[in-house]
């Protein structure tokens, strides 16, 4: 534990946090971390910085694009899957009128964010409640008005919300494996004084926040089942992918966020951010067209849309085990059986860490 998290555990400041505004930069149907250098991915809506491509792997990549985020030492990229309106045949996006990126529970951390960190949370596969992550809290609700009687809680609202304020939250990941980036919830299952795995440690969890305005895509409001629908699917699969692009400086300042009542400044190297329009770096290729995603997903239209062969880390984090193997696919696979076998892949990889 370093000094400052070690100081704020003492001081009692578990619930300290820090905050994220971060403005949309592009939507696009690419996911560096699921399916890196390919255009088979659904819909995603990105914030922050906008230097992500479909081959982005490293902070130091995202750490050059031109910055939306509040706080000019955080370059990091946040991504969610686009929302759209179901209207007839017609899909019409709604990008969120906020978007809001929360450090939580600083007082607990062992370690701040590690360069080249990146994670995704909650399940893109999801079409029930019992596929959510109870440990995610993914949940959707109306911000202003009442939800139109009782209903999941990633289910979206029986009836439009007042204002056409609709709101979704989402908990990251806050134990990882400092060598292999691997992430999990924590738990006090695990017996451990960090609530981490053995040989995990502890960093601030992130919680995504975002607000949409759904009035303008569909006035006339609804009342049943919501016109509605994520790039991924239903309401249940909301997921969010984060690339770490915090100043290392300012990650570890980000310790020192010891209020948890007011929001706390986070000091590094940048005192302001430049002037700058977000935009996509990679125009030529993949689409912002929910119809034209389709058609690459069912085309199977990548570099590759292929496996070939990958080297797969199974970790048991109590014994402080690790097993590598070679996995070789059977055959190449493209288009969408391509996109969920790799969700599918990730998925089993984080039931095998919390075994």
């Amino acid at each position: 534990m370093s000094l400052v998290a070690a100081f704020l555990a003492f001081t009692g400041t578990a619930e300290a946090y820090h905050q994220i505004d971060a403005k949309f930069t592009f939507r696009k149907n690419i996911d560096p971390i699921v399916v890196p250098g390919q255009y088979v991915s659904h819909m995603h809506s990105f914030f922050g910085s906008d230097a992500v491509t479909a081959n982005t792997t490293t902070s130091a990549e995202v750490q050059t694009g031109c910055n939306t985020n509040t706080n000019p030492n955080d370059l990091s990229v946040y991504w969610t899957p686009t929302l759209y309106a179901v209207v007839g045949d017609e899909r019409i996006p709604i990008e969120p009128n906020s978007f809001k990126a929360y450090y939580n529970n600083i007082g607990d951390a062992d370690i701040t964010f590690p360069q080249d960190f990146k994670v995704v949370a909650g399940n893109a596969l999801a079409t029930s409640q019992a596929d959510v992550d109870p440990k995610s809290t993914m949940s959707w609700w109306c911000e202003y008005g009442p939800e139109g009687g009782p209903k999941d809680e990633a289910a979206f609202p029986t009836q439009s919300c007042v204002k056409g304020r609709l709101q979704t939250i989402l908990r990251f990941q806050d134990c990882i494996n400092p060598d292999s980036h691997e992430a999990v919830y924590s738990s006090n299952q695990y017996g451990t004084s960090n609530w981490c795995p053995k040989g995990m440690k502890r960093i601030p969890q992130l919680r995504f926040s975002v607000r949409y305005d759904t009035s303008k895509a569909l006035p006339n409001g609804w009342t049943g089942k919501a016109p509605l629908e994520l790039a991924s699917g239903s309401s249940y699969s909301f997921h969010g992918d984060f690339i770490n692009g915090w100043l290392p400086e300012a990650a570890e300042n980000l310790l020192a966020a010891t209020d948890k009542r007011e929001w706390q400044p986070v000091s590094g190297p940048l005192s302001r951010t430049a002037s700058c329009s977000p935009t996509d770096p990679d125009p030529e290729n993949g689409t912002d067209d929910w119809a034209k995603s389709v058609a690459f997903i069912n085309s199977g239209s990548s570099a590759s849309g292929s496996y070939g062969s990958e080297i797969v880390e199974i970790k048991t984090p109590e014994a402080g085990a690790s097993i590598t193997e070679e996995i070789k696919a059977p055959a190449p696979l493209s288009g969408p059986e391509c996109y969920k076998s790799k969700l599918k892949a990730r998925k089993s990889k984080r039931r095998h860490m919390r075994a």
